[in-house]
């Protein structure tokens, strides 16, 4: 009744079952907390590893020091990737790919050509990309200029490709700066070129006024071409193109000496003085020898020129000569430009260190500014690149010819 004291053991006792769970339960935290720290530490790891990548310095340029690249439009972050890596601006696509998904910059590369500076890291090139800082390329056509020069820029432009296979038409051709992609053919340039031509010179003739003496949109190019190769100052343009208005007007011939040389080269420079024989000859252009305008025009005219052409103002002038400044001195009769003719010869001299009174010289077989032909031995080449003649009184040089019915030189059309 005191219990048994014989030594045998009765049950063990059980501990109860919620102290084994929370064991089990602490091991597992205890494991993933362990896995936690580890996975932290790789990923610490890998994101330094990342990072030092991403701002490390890349491959050095193959040439020079940078890398052209040109990613074309619609190209994925892989074909760009694989482009990059081709021209050797980056050393794996993968961490390329990498780096432009976890930035966001994937969906912000831009299509164009690229420098890509010599050594960047992949945080500069993608900067680069997305910024959309792509190599401009810019021709330039000036004013005054033929087209078979035109031509001769587009040639000497590297990035253009193709041919031009016929120079375009004298006159349809815009003066501009333009803007070219690598790639780009030069004939499709030469296409933007006509294009603006056509654009600007309908734009211009719609506000042309009364006083204009032209009657076509085609002619205001043909005298506006001539006006841009007489004068180089914007601010001469509407007195120049009064001067051969008021001519026109009258039935005087332009005696021009741009449309000689355009009768002998074409649109490409002469390079000397005019002969005489070349005055004297009748190339279809000569204006000292046909009557009113050129059968094309004799340049690539800008806006300033044909917009002097369309609206010309009112003046009296129908001459004027070179007065050493780079500018011309007008005059509305011949007795005036003779004067003036008289400076400009001075001034002629006093550059050739000649004494007064002496003529300036000529090269060989060609007129003097405002004399005969030459008979005398030949002498030294020009000193300057002025014209060589200059406006003749009616009938002096030229036959004579019927005039048109003389109009008042102020007078609109």
């Amino acid at each position: 009744m005191f219990g048994r004291r014989d030594g045998i053991k009765g049950p063990a006792p059980q501990r109860p079952q919620s102290q084994g769970r929370r064991g089990k339960r602490s091991g597992v935290v205890a494991a993933l907390l362990a896995a936690s720290a580890t996975f932290s530490l790789f990923l610490i790891a890998l994101l330094a590893w990342g990072w030092s990548v991403y701002y490390a310095p890349g491959p050095s340029a193959r040439q020079g020091d940078s890398t052209i690249v040109t990613l074309p439009s619609g190209s994925g972050v892989s074909a760009i990737a694989a482009r990059l890596k081709s021209a050797g601006v980056i050393r794996s696509t993968d961490m390329f790919k990498a780096a432009a998904t976890l930035t966001g910059a994937d969906r912000r590369l831009r299509a164009g050509e690229y420098r890509v500076p010599n050594k960047a890291s992949l945080r500069a090139l993608l900067a680069l990309l997305t910024d959309g800082r792509v190599v401009r390329h810019f021709v330039t056509i000036p004013e005054g200029w033929s087209s078979a020069q035109a031509v001769d820029i587009l040639n000497k432009e590297a990035v253009l490709t193709g041919a031009v296979e016929t120079v375009p038409a004298e006159g349809s051709l815009w003066p501009e700066t333009y803007e070219v992609a690598r790639g780009e053919t030069r004939a499709s340039v030469v296409l933007r070129m006509q294009r603006a031509m056509t654009e600007n010179l309908a734009r211009l003739w719609a506000s042309r006024s009364p006083m204009t003496v032209v009657t076509s949109p085609e002619e205001a190019v043909i005298l506006a071409s001539i006006v841009e190769k007489e004068t180089g100052l914007a601010a001469e343009r509407p007195r120049v193109a009064a001067v051969f208005s008021n001519r026109i007007r009258i039935g005087m011939r332009l005696e021009s000496d741009p449309t000689i040389v355009y009768g002998i080269t074409k649109g490409r420079p002469l390079g000397r003085g005019i002969r005489q024989s070349e005055l004297q000859a009748d190339t279809g252009y000569n204006t000292y020898l046909i009557d009113g305008l050129p059968p094309t025009p004799i340049a690539n005219p800008g806006a300033d020129a044909i917009r002097a052409v369309l609206n010309p103002p009112r003046s009296t002038d129908l001459f004027f000569v070179a007065d050493g400044t780079g500018g011309h001195a007008f005059a509305s009769n011949y007795e005036q430009h003779q004067l003036n003719v008289l400076r400009w010869r001075e001034i002629e001299r006093r550059k050739a260190g000649l004494p007064p009174g002496a003529t300036p010289p000529a090269a060989p077989g060609t007129l003097a500014p405002g004399t005969a032909p030459e008979t005398s031995a030949p002498a030294p080449a020009p000193i300057t690149g002025q014209a060589v003649i200059t406006m003749q009184a009616p009938g002096a040089v030229t036959p004579a010819r019927a005039l048109r019915p003389a109009q008042p030189a102020t007078a609109p059309r």
